[in-house]
């Protein structure tokens, strides 16, 4: 029994050595060093070296020039519009996407697998196309404009349009992390809970939601960073009024089509340090989860 005992610890001792499979050395893929290779030299090409040719882009203005170029009047309104309608979307998103996971996850209802497949519309569907549908729908002539224009609302062509596409966009991110955490939530914690008297918000706010609480916030800040960098469907339903509704990425457009390569790198620097700054607090809220998951 003590020599079978050796030969089964044996294979597992090992396991944690890189680039070996846990229970032999049977490799499915290349060893550790090789695998390691083709990966760094994958991210390079692919991530690094377009990332350090728009730093170094950069480079070839001055200072002074460079704060010009990311501080004049008009690229400090697209960073007002696009920051401010990416948070306002989030936040919505975090409200609508709770709830759109909560049904899916504690209901049985008619076409569920359907509702459940539209969550992830926003995915597959090209965001020009996007763009389009809601211009259509939300325009002064559109299906749903073209009774909301009588009463004074518009919802195309202004900030409020970059909301909404911005929010269509947002919501499955919210909705595909919140809902695996809420299928493994403990049931049985909310009937005690609401056995010992605990209102229905009571049972919520000091149950359920400390559960969650993380997976709500990565869901928050994935759909704030994608929508920072939305183009496509925001170009369609914003009008791209300057000063008014136009967002950054279509300021650095518009500066590569009038030949202003440096101008355009610079802007698009600031909104690569502000996306790197949120891939962090995203690396960090995940952690959290999982040692939130695995101390439970």
């Amino acid at each position: 029994m003590a020599g079978a005992s050796i030969a089964v610890a044996a294979p597992a001792a090992g396991a944690g050595a890189p680039g070996r499979v846990a229970g032999g050395n049977r490799k499915v893929l290349p060893g550790f060093g090789l695998t390691l290779g083709y990966t760094l030299v994958y991210l390079s090409l692919i991530v690094l070296i377009p990332l350090s040719a728009l730093v170094l882009k950069t480079f070839s203005l001055t200072g002074a020039q460079f704060w010009a170029a990311v501080s004049s009047p008009r690229v400090l309104a697209a960073y007002r519009l696009t920051f401010g309608a990416s948070l306002v979307a989030a936040l919505v998103n975090v409200v609508m996407g709770l709830l759109v996971a909560w049904v899916l996850v504690r209901y049985s209802f008619p076409f569920k697998k359907l509702v459940d497949a539209l969550v992830d519309l926003p995915f597959a569907l090209p965001t020009a196309v996007a763009g389009i549908s809601l211009t259509a729908l939300l325009a002064n002539n559109g299906w749903l404009g073209q009774y909301l224009e009588p009463l004074g609302i518009q919802l195309a062509f202004n900030a409020r349009g970059v909301v909404i596409a911005l929010i269509f966009i947002g919501l499955p991110f919210v909705v595909r992390t919140v809902q695996p955490v809420l299928e493994d939530t403990e049931r049985e914690l909310e009937e005690a809970a609401m056995s010992l008297g605990a209102t229905r918000w009571q049972t919520f706010t000091q149950v359920i939601f400390p559960a969650i609480a993380p997976a709500l916030l990565t869901g928050f800040a994935m759909a704030f960073a994608r929508a920072i960098g939305e183009y496509g469907s925001v170009i369609f339903i914003a009008g791209n009024v300057p000063m008014v509704s136009e967002i950054t990425p279509l300021i650095i457009i518009g500066k590569l089509e009038q030949y202003d390569y440096a101008g355009a790198t610079a802007v698009a620097t600031v909104m690569l340090l502000f996306s790197f700054i949120l891939l962090l607090v995203i690396n960090g809220l995940q952690a959290w989860q999982r040692k939130r998951s695995g101390g439970a």
